[in-house]
């Protein structure tokens, strides 16, 4: 299987989600090592000398929020550059016709399945709304409202993947019949 060369920056609607879950990347790795530092050097020193505990509880409602943004954004860039894994066991072997429908049953899938997280996750919103975290207080809903947010761009990018033709990229060269 050959390695794809790298890609260019992307540019339009992939940017923009791109960037964020680059961001949100390097945000949720400071954070959980600040709270490794924190947790396995500042305790023991602040138990030393008898000084008060950093209270860093904190680091843990941070990086689960940030966790869960990244996530669902990730996967909806993944959508968009079909960077997901696929299984090509079967569908390789039938009519290129057949080989469409099915790729646009399984984007179709996809999108109805973002629908779906978009959809009850709005309902957690709304539920969630007057709900604050126990550290940071941060209202719920910003952490339930990633799955809005990525739901409606997993919906957007499985739908603009139908436009596209098979990629043949994701057709499996390497398989010996």
């Amino acid at each position: 299987m050959a390695i794809s060369a790298i890609r260019p920056p992307p540019t339009g609607a992939l940017a923009l989600p791109r960037r964020i879950a680059g961001v949100l990347v390097l945000a949720a790795i400071g954070v959980m090592l600040l709270g490794v530092f924190l947790r396995y050097v500042m305790v023991p020193i602040t138990d030393a000398l008898d000084m008060d505990p950093i209270n860093f509880y904190w680091i843990e409602e941070l990086g689960e929020l940030l966790l869960a943004w990244l996530t669902l954004i990730g996967a909806a860039v993944g959508i968009a550059e079909r960077a997901h894994f696929t299984l090509a066991v079967v569908v390789h072997h039938m009519s290129p016709g057949v080989q469409q429908a099915v790729h646009t049953l399984n984007y179709l899938l996809i999108a109805l399945f973002g629908g779906l997280i978009a959809w009850f996750g709005l309902g957690l919103v709304r539920l969630n709304i007057t709900l604050v975290t126990p550290a940071l207080e941060i209202n719920l809903g910003w952490l339930y409202g990633c799955t809005v947010a990525g739901g409606i761009l997993i919906v957007l990018y499985a739908l603009a993947s139908l436009r596209d033709p098979i990629a043949a990229d994701h057709a499996p060269a390497d398989v010996r019949e």
